[in-house]
């Protein structure tokens, strides 16, 4: 049997127009036989007998021929399929043969696309495609197994049918897998920000963040002509008895894509036990990238990955769920673990943003699991969120009370020079208020969750920072005015290790100004604090500067009690003498002491001393003018009246700056 073959892609072909690979020339059959065996000798001798008559009347006969092509073979091949169903004895046509050496031929012409992007899509899309052979095959296997399979005399058709068949669905799954992996059009950039660029001109910024928006809302990057082809590839390879290949190339493809794209956001795969191992340098550096995954995992991918399976799979539902749900239950599954492992390790202080970034990310981004995985799925899926954000928010919880525990323990008898803030003050309130300036809600959320859950799985009162006579006050609220109010007793035993009582007071002044100069300026924790708090202490801060204005100015104003000055209605000048010297001795050493005291506080230093001077001045002039005649002009009045109550004044305006210059070198 002559054949003349070529390539059964369109644009592949050779130059012979006329024929091709689905082409056989055969010589005419004169008998009616169609099983493939040669005719009858009886038969034979006529066929053979007539040609030499057509000789013998010296027209030369050459052989005829008829085009023979698959699509004639098949057209043979269903009528033999469908008499055979009727009749199990009727004879295996020539066309079956013939068919299959034309599906081998085609199959040894046809080559996989080179592995490289921007390479052209094969052509499916012919009449004769090779997704058409592999239809056809799958049904001729599958016909004539279930109808030979008692027949052993069949049993090598079978087996060819077989092998050809394998081999046709060998190339569809290279295929399919190569249509994965090199097919996309668009590769998503999830590195870029859906926001214009601050510094781009107006519509320029505009159009980059639509461009963006567009790149991760076409995710994963297949054309529609790659999806078709897809999809109509995964419909033959099922049908064709090839699900288990099929779904393991595309989950094998995809996982590997997604896993790709991935790295490129900088997170890879990383065990519980490599997290609990890592210094919390290199395992803080891993924490954004594992934020940026899960996000683009939650709003992008999941979402891509089962439209694109309802797509690929859209004529087996069922496939296109499983693949779907195993493909992004692992994915899940290993992001949420790495939450986990990094609630396991050890807690300090400083970690307390990074384990409320996860927390946010966790509870913020999955609200769709119920719309995107099976119910049972979805309700694993939806336990396992819970409990890593659980975890990481009772760890939160833990490392607020190590806080606390820390100002508890911080015993240290030092005193800071000057009565200033205390590094423990600066520490706590900056602490505090960036958690509340950036994390309020949350830290409210990550509060109210486990104050539930403790309330569900207990009778008793959950935590300490329960009990609080304000129901209106959330759990949050009321953990941080304990903490405030802890950092406030600490404070004042501190202030008693100074032995000047004035000086414990700037103390606790400077303290409590600063922190309510840290409230004041956050709007989110004054509403953590509330109002009552901050009135309070307001008024405890009121009482301190009393307590130091009558430490040291009113034992001051004593000096000029006119007490015991006169006698007899005389005015005793020696007891006036020791009432000046007295006066400028306390003066100059309050001064000198005084001046190196610190109120770092601009405001509440003015405050100071404008009420030093409403209180010292008027008591000194008018002690003065009403008493400085008394003693005699010269060398009497400069020994005793040292001061002008513009000297005091200006003198009063040099105290808290922390200098240590005293009246007397100031003097000279």
């Amino acid at each position: 049997m002559e054949k003349e073959m070529s390539s059964s892609f369109k644009g592949r072909g050779g130059d012979d127009k006329n024929y091709g690979a689905d082409t056989t020339l055969l010589p005419v059959e004169t008998s009616n036989c169609s099983n493939g065996k040669d005719p009858p000798a009886a038969e034979k001798n006529e066929t053979e007998e007539a040609q030499e008559k057509e000789k013998d009347r010296g027209g030369e006969v050459e052989e005829a021929q008829i085009k023979y092509t698959m699509e004639k073979a098949w057209e043979d091949i269903e009528h033999f399929l469908l008499k055979v169903e009727a009749d199990v004895g009727s004879e295996i046509p020539d066309s079956i043969n013939q068919y299959l050496d034309l599906v081998e031929e085609k199959t040894s012409k046809r080559e996989l696309p080179e592995k490289s992007k921007g390479c052209p899509l094969p052509d499916l899309d012919d009449d004769w495609s090779f997704l058409k052979v592999a239809q056809q095959m799958s049904k001729l296997h599958k016909h004539l197994s279930k109808i030979f399979q008692l027949d052993s005399s069949q049993g090598p058709l079978i087996n060819r049918i077989g092998r050809i068949h394998q081999q046709v669905m060998c190339y569809l799954e290279d295929e399919f897998r190569a249509l994965l992996e090199e097919s996309r059009v668009v590769e998503p950039d999830v590195n870029q920000e859906p926001a214009a660029d601050q510094c781009a001109e107006p519509g320029e910024g505009q159009d980059q963040a639509a461009r963006s928006n567009e790149t991760l809302s076409n995710f994963p990057g297949y054309s529609q002509e790659a999806l078709a082809t897809l999809n109509k590839t995964a419909k033959e390879m099922i049908s064709g008895g090839y699900e288990f290949e099929c779904c393991e190339v595309y989950m094998m493809t995809r996982r590997n894509a997604i896993e790709e794209t991935l790295n490129k956001l900088g997170f890879e795969k990383i065990s519980i036990d490599d997290v609990q191992k890592m210094q919390w340098d290199a395992l803080e550096r891993e924490i954004p990238s594992w934020i940026k995954a899960f996000k683009a995992c939650a709003n992008v991918y999941f979402a891509g990955e089962r439209k694109l399976a309802e797509t690929v799979f859209s004529d087996n539902p069922s496939v296109a769920k499983s693949l779907f749900n195993s493909l992004t239950r692992v994915l899940f599954l290993q992001l949420v673990n790495f939450a986990e492992a990094v609630a396991l390790s050890k807690r300090s202080t400083e970690k307390l943003f990074k384990f409320l970034d996860i927390y946010e990310t966790l509870r913020g981004n999955f609200s769709n699991i119920d719309s995107l995985f099976p119910e049972e799925c979805a309700k694993e899926l939806n336990e396992q969120l819970m409990t890593a954000c659980s975890r990481i928010g009772e760890t939160a919880i833990c490392i607020f009370r190590d806080l606390e525990s820390s100002i508890q323990s911080d015993t240290g008898r030092t005193q800071v020079p000057g009565g200033a803030v205390h590094p423990l003050t600066r520490y706590t309130m900056n602490y505090l208020k960036y958690a509340c300036d950036e994390y309020k809600d949350t830290l409210e959320r990550v509060y109210k969750d486990h104050s539930q859950m403790e309330r569900a799985n207990s009778t008793s009162q959950p935590l300490d920072y329960q009990g609080n006579d304000d129901e209106n006050q959330s759990p949050f609220s009321t953990h941080l005015i304990k903490i405030m109010d802890l950092l406030d007793s600490v404070l004042d035993a501190k202030s008693k290790h100074y032995k000047d009582v004035a000086l414990s007071n700037i103390f606790m002044m400077n303290n409590g100004r600063y922190i309510l100069q840290k409230i004041k300026g956050s709007p989110e924790i004054r509403e953590a604090m509330g109002d009552n708090w901050y009135r309070k202490k307001s008024y405890d801060l009121r009482n301190y500067h009393q307590n130091y204005k009558r430490e040291t100015w009113m034992k001051l104003l004593g000096c000029l009690n006119q007490e015991g000055l006169n006698v007899n209605g005389k005015v005793v000048k020696p007891v006036l003498k020791e009432r000046f010297k007295s006066f400028n001795a306390m003066f100059e050493e309050i001064h000198k002491t005084q001046s190196s005291w610190v109120v770092s506080d601009k405001q509440m230093q003015s405050e100071l001393r404008v009420s030093i001077v409403g209180v010292i001045i008027p008591a000194y002039r008018s002690f003065l003018g009403r008493f400085s005649g008394y003693l005699t002009p010269g060398r009497q009045t400069e020994k005793y009246i040292k001061f002008q109550p513009e000297d005091i004044e200006t003198y009063i305006e040099e105290l808290f700056d922390g200098n240590t210059a005293s009246l007397g070198r100031r003097k000279t």
